[in-house]
């Protein structure tokens, strides 16, 4: 039977007359989820070759080696993604008195947020950022200039959420709405629970939507059924999609009917993205989708970190590790069905290219120390990033433990000294 698996791009391993690629990277001794331990070389922003321990040390012919990581200790995974962030209003709850929402103060909230998730992992970004209201459009051209400022570091993308976009208020929001659009954001979203007449607000994005050829990425809390059948009816002729969040007034729906709303958002094609680490100031939180029964619906689950540090959420770690724990030990999911929302799912959502690691793919990759997935997602302190190919963020911590020798228990060391994983 023929493999029908999406393939990778072909993957070259040389530049244009054989030269080496001076970029080429070599993990040696990562340890991979299926437990085998390998080498992976590098070279053009996407895997050249995984093979086993040792095997690919000489590699191809090169004027001089490839650089080596050690990975030994670590388990290596696809990164992951943060498909719903808040840059506009991160970290505003780490200031004193009202937070500031100059262009200029959006930039450095936003750059600081951005390279703390991407820390954590992420590679890849979706930023929704408030148009109209008080704030114009400064938000936005913000937190376009710190996509710019993180190329070749992360992928960030932006999501314009007007307020409203129905009625005599509504004009000067569409308005908005396409000026965004032509500076650069994205993807169409924002909170039609908030419109006077939600239908009419979404009807309104699907167009401007359908102008641009862009995604969508709704807001929703909506313990209405109806509403969310008629959501999913109207966008399931859209491509390349529409991502509903955080949709958790579906946990409060009889059984029965959640499980056919479920239904009609698979039908339609519609990703959901939920927020285990809390909600977000744009929808009510009504607490987390029953992510169990999505997917057991077929809908697409993907989850993100929502706020972070804002008025909503003045904790958010922006971590989508720590989401994926979540999932795991709030929802039962199993570790590989968790990760999978803050990785290919997410990615999935964000419309970006699926990531293996087998040749041919794109070289975005985590490093974390630790042999064994769920054992990473419960305690994942030492991490390497890796984006386009190359080593762009690394953490380490270390564990001591110290007795004098006064106090020190028996069978206990007078000093421990170890690396947290």
């Amino acid at each position: 039977m023929p493999d029908s698996r999406p393939q990778p791009p072909p993957s070259s391993s040389g530049t244009p007359g054989g030269a080496a690629d001076p970029a080429a990277l070599l993990l040696c001794g990562a340890r991979l989820a299926d437990g085998r331990t390998v080498d992976v070389r590098l070279g053009r922003g996407r895997i050249e070759a995984v093979g086993t321990a040792g095997s690919l040390a000489a590699g191809p012919p090169r004027a001089a080696g490839p650089a080596r990581v050690d990975l030994g200790g670590y388990l290596l995974l696809p990164a992951p993604a943060e498909p719903h962030s808040h840059a506009d209003t991160a970290l505003t709850a780490d200031t004193d008195g009202p937070a500031s929402h100059t262009p200029e103060d959006v930039q450095r909230r936003a750059t600081e947020a951005a390279l703390l998730q991407l820390g954590h992992g992420a590679t890849a970004l979706r930023a929704h950022v408030r148009v109209g209201d008080v704030q114009g459009l400064g938000a936005l051209a913000a937190v376009l200039q710190v996509r710019r400022t993180l190329r070749g570091l992360a992928e960030l993308t932006t999501v314009a959420t007007p307020r409203v976009l129905t009625g005599v208020a509504g004009a000067d929001g569409l308005a908005m709405l396409r000026d965004a659009m032509k500076m650069g954001a994205t993807a169409v979203g924002g909170c039609p629970d908030l419109d006077p007449d939600p239908t009419g607000y979404v009807e309104t994005v699907l167009g401007v939507a359908s102008e641009h050829g862009c995604p969508v990425d709704l807001h929703t809390d909506a313990a209405d059924p109806a509403r969310l059948a008629r959501l999913a009816a109207m966008a399931g002729g859209l491509r390349p999609g529409v991502t509903l969040s955080p949709c958790g007034g579906l946990g409060s729906l009889p059984a029965e009917t959640a499980g056919r709303t479920a239904d009609q958002l698979a039908a339609a094609g519609v990703t959901v993205v939920c927020l285990p680490q809390g909600g977000c100031g744009v929808a009510e939180h009504r607490g987390p989708a029953p992510v169990r029964l999505l997917r057991a619906a077929g809908v697409r689950v993907a989850a993100g970190s929502g706020a972070l540090r804002d008025v909503s959420n003045p904790v958010g770690r922006g971590d989508p590790l720590e989401a994926a724990y979540l999932l795991a030990s709030r929802h039962g999911l199993r570790p590989e069905d968790a990760y999978d929302a803050v990785s290919a799912s997410a990615r999935a959502a964000l419309g970006l290219p699926e990531i293996r690691v087998e040749a041919g793919f794109p070289a975005d990759l985590l490093a974390v120390r630790g042999d064994r997935l769920a054992g990473v997602l419960s305690l994942a302190y030492s991490r390497i990033v890796i984006h386009r190919g190359r080593v762009v963020a690394r953490t380490s911590a270390v564990r001591e433990y110290r007795n004098s020798a006064a106090t020190a228990e028996p069978g206990l060391p007078r000093q421990g000294r170890g690396q947290l994983s």
